[in-house]
């Protein structure tokens, strides 16, 4: 009865997260376009699937992952071995990532567009050993104490150095690399494993030193991969033409096969967790999951949402966002494609399920501090301005390396005046915004924008959008810290 209660109200509260993509999609084909999509039912059904999804999911969260995660923290940090800490570090970054849909997704359309000269395998494989290298970073960093800062603001200016002479080529699919490794399994194990880390060691804040592993881990992979494409451009521009297939424009397979190649398919991708957390548990520390039943319900929950998830997007958004990026881009009028880009930025980014749970981590950590609906509105903003400014990037046709700069150059600035207490937070904030929603809805835009305009290069255009989605969610929290700090500092002068 009471997990009936919980994921009734995970569903409401999910439904009510769908009410601003459902407000942007009608408002766009009633007012602007002044149609009614044939698959007007289908799109209804595939959100509701979606709300289910999203239900299932942060109830699979609450049972499996999130005190499975703090709990193995505890665990390790009792234990007292740096190097048992750090490996499992590594492992769960590595595993989480390697097996990652969206960034199969993003390098096999890579290796298509570059005509092979970007192999797939070979991207993934480094930006889930640099997802790995920098988890395990990141434990090191919340065991000794070093402020996050210090390793962002260094980090990021080599990002802009390396940037500054990567080819063009192989910038925007670089930082879009980046974004994609923070999914919506990943964002909460990892953020799991920090807190309960920063909760078992004395003196370490979980606000403070909790938060970060997520940060890092979209950093990293932004720098190899750049380092990758240096190797395998020449810097002579390819011209690459995309085909984009159309089986998003079809409703989800039916028949009981197809259903249960769907659900393997979504077992594989969570499997290489499960397994890492069952090694580490069973082998390392030989000890007994405290209610193996209740994970083990909880992880297929976890499954099952991720499932109806992604059912949901292909029946109900994949097709008519799509068709809309198309109509928008036919009528030549760039003031609709702004207008599109800022409200659809914005109405994803609120439905992000990752969002959602990093959001309520965050508000217990802060104990009062922090309102996790202000974080996802400040966040959704972000989104909203980075993909507009995106957008207008690819319209013009400017160079992707001056617009990622000055971004990153902005966000060192406002890492060196935010409060110390949000920076790790904001961080994590600009990588949980490219998750399940964001990243196939974006990815789309840009290249269907790309594809569209004449004079772009899909390859060097058309990545990117996911790259302006991260950075200015870390600029809007942060300005907002800022500003809060400021206010607060004045009145307590003037008292």
């Amino acid at each position: 009865m009471f997990y009936l209660r919980a994921f009734t109200h995970s569903l409401l509260h999910a439904l009510k997260n769908l009410l601003p993509i459902v407000v942007v999609v009608t408002f766009f084909q009633l007012i602007i376009l002044q149609q009614i999509p044939d698959n007007l039912a289908s799109m209804a059904l595939g959100l509701l699937i979606v709300a289910v999804g999203v239900a299932l999911f942060l109830q699979g969260l609450e049972l499996s992952i999130f005190p499975v995660g703090k709990s193995l923290s505890n665990q390790f940090a009792r234990k007292g071995s740096v190097a048992v800490l750090l490996a499992f570090g590594f492992a769960m970054g590595f595993s989480a990532v390697i097996a990652e849909p969206a960034l199969i997704a993003v390098a096999e359309q890579a290796e298509s567009i570059s005509g092979g000269r970007i192999d797939s395998l070979t991207l993934r494989g480094l930006v889930a050993v640099s997802v790995g290298l920098v988890v395990a970073l990141g434990i090191f960093r919340t065991i000794f104490g070093y402020p996050l800062h210090w390793f962002m603001i260094a980090g990021y200016i080599i990002v802009v150095i390396v940037t500054w002479f990567a080819p063009e080529e192989i910038v925007g699919l670089a930082y879009d690399s980046g974004g994609v490794t923070t999914n919506v399994v990943t964002v909460p194990l990892v953020a799991a494993l920090g807190i309960g880390l920063a909760a078992s060691i004395r003196g370490r804040n979980p606000l403070i030193d909790g938060f970060g592993l997520v940060a890092l881990a979209v950093m990293v992979p932004m720098i190899t991969v750049q380092v990758y494409g240096m190797l395998v451009y020449s810097g002579n521009p390819d011209t690459g033409e995309l085909i984009l297939t159309k089986e998003t424009e079809t409703p989800a397979s039916t028949g009981i096969t197809s259903i249960l190649l769907d659900l393997v398919e979504m077992v594989r991708d969570v499997l290489p967790i499960i397994l890492t957390v069952l090694i580490f548990q069973y082998l390392v520390l030989r000890r007994k999951l405290s209610n193996p039943r209740k994970v083990i319900f909880g992880f297929t929950l976890v499954i099952l949402g991720l499932y109806a998830f992604v059912v949901g997007l292909k029946m109900g958004l994949f097709p008519i966002g799509t068709s809309m990026a198309e109509q928008l881009t036919a009528r030549g009028d760039y003031a609709y494609i702004y207008l599109f880009a800022l409200m659809i930025g914005f109405a994803t980014t609120m439905a992000e399920p990752a969002l959602i749970a990093i959001g309520k981590q965050a508000e217990e950590a802060a104990a009062g501090m922090l309102d996790g609906n202000v974080i996802r509105i400040l966040v959704a903003v972000g989104v909203a301005v980075g993909i507009t400014i995106g957008v207008h990037r690819i319209i013009t046709g400017d160079s992707i390396h001056y617009y990622i700069m000055a971004g990153y150059i902005l966000v060192i600035c406002l890492t060196a005046l935010a409060p110390r207490y949000i920076v790790a937070l904001a961080y994590d904030l600009g990588g949980v915004t490219t998750s399940e929603v964001t990243v196939p809805l974006v990815t789309a835009l840009g290249i269907g924008l790309a594809s569209s305009i004449d004079g772009r290069n899909v390859l060097i255009d058309g990545f990117g959008l996911i790259a302006f989605a991260s950075i200015f969610p870390i600029v809007t929290v942060m300005a907002y810290a800022i500003v809060s700090q400021f206010i607060s500092d004045r009145r307590k002068v003037t008292q």
